[in-house]
């Protein structure tokens, strides 16, 4: 009988995510909950909607004089909302 030897439970539940080819789907979640950590509370409660879509953040603000301060740092949060995750998940933001 071959020896195997402990494993972290994180990395079995990767490796299973990962063969199950929920990688990508569950990092465009994690990329979206990730929006609120970034931002902080002040700006997330005029945030109404977000989401990622192959690589693209969808951000949806209920307030338009932040919409065009937040227009001017795109590249900024993204960069932050990559950094969150450890990996590049976002390529782009758009913010409706």
């Amino acid at each position: 009988m071959k020896r195997t030897y402990p494993k972290h439970i994180a990395s079995i539940i990767d490796e299973a995510i990962s063969r199950a080819g929920l990688t990508e789907g569950l990092n465009d979640r994690r990329a979206a909950a990730v929006w609120i950590d970034v931002v902080g509370p002040g700006i997330n409660r005029y945030t109404t909607r977000r989401y990622v879509d192959r690589g693209v953040m969808h951000v949806y603000l209920s307030s338009a004089p932040l919409k065009s301060e937040l227009s001017l740092h795109r590249q900024e949060l993204v960069r932050a909302i990559n950094k969150a995750l450890g990996e590049e998940v976002v390529r782009e933001l758009f913010i409706h």
